[in-house]
């Protein structure tokens, strides 16, 4: 199989400007704003070279935070708080059993923001069908890692749709990628029932627990999908067409909303 589109060099070169190892610091739970600015923190130390390409693992406390493109209808009606973040995208959840990766990369250049993309999915695709949801893929048009509605979920009361189990957003920098991964383990989504999540709602989510009907922990997943993101940012793991359906874009259009 064959990229989604040719990246800007070959896949089986890395993306990443250094060749130096990724250093990973498991963080536990982190307030989100708490993360965020260590985020920033180590960014701007990895700009200036001061510091190593870093994946951050963490957990938050339930959370809705808010990306450039979210729109007014997509904000929640229950009381739980919203933080306006700098990376793409709408509005999503964050929480309690949810996996947290945020990888702090020097990029080659010539940057390619389709391809560092295409690569944090990948190694998502490998670790969640590694694990038993076999058909995970993408969908064109939208982010993130998604489980086709022809699949059955282990679990009855998973969703009937397709329904993503990863979604996406970055920001990049000075060359420098911040953001990045957050894919459902065994959370409720109760909270996605108060917003639009990423502004799709001919779409739905869902969980690696509910896809294969037992508790699957982050801690569990964590060390396996650092394992396939770093080998898909060396080449290593070459990104594949894992496409199975098409639907618009729900960031297409839209403005930057004012902050």
């Amino acid at each position: 199989m064959t990229a989604p589109r040719d990246p800007f060099f070959p896949a089986e070169r890395s993306i990443r400007a250094s060749d130096k190892p990724l250093e990973v610091r498991f963080l536990g739970r982190m307030d989100y704003q708490e993360a965020w600015d260590y985020q920033a923190e180590v960014a701007a130390a990895r700009a200036k070279g001061e510091q190593g390409d870093v994946v951050l693992v963490v957990e938050h406390p339930n959370i809705y935070t808010a990306g450039k493109r979210t729109q007014p209808e997509d904000m929640p009606d229950n009381d739980l708080p919203v933080i306006t973040v700098d990376r793409g995208g709408r509005i999503t959840w964050h929480g309690e059993g949810q996996l947290v990766i945020y990888p702090i990369i020097k990029l080659a250049e010539p940057v390619d923001v389709v391809d560092y993309v295409r690569r944090l999915e990948e190694a998502t695709i490998q670790t969640v069908r590694q694990m038993g949801v076999t058909t995970a893929g993408r969908i064109d048009g939208r982010s993130g890692v998604w489980v086709p509605s022809t699949t059955q979920a282990k679990d009855p009361a998973a969703p009937k749709r397709d329904r993503k189990i990863a979604a996406l957003g970055i920001r990049i920098t000075r060359g420098v990628t911040m953001h990045g991964l957050a894919l459902n383990c065994c959370n409720t989504l109760e909270y996605y029932d108060h917003i639009v999540a990423c502004g799709i709602d001919d779409a739905d989510v869902t969980t690696m627990s509910l896809e294969l009907g037992r508790d699957t922990q982050a801690s569990t997943i964590a060390p396996r999908i650092v394992h396939h993101l770093d080998r898909a940012l060396s080449g290593e793991l070459t990104v594949a067409n894992h496409t199975f359906a098409t639907a618009p874009d729900p960031t297409k259009g839209l403005k930057k909303q004012a902050r």
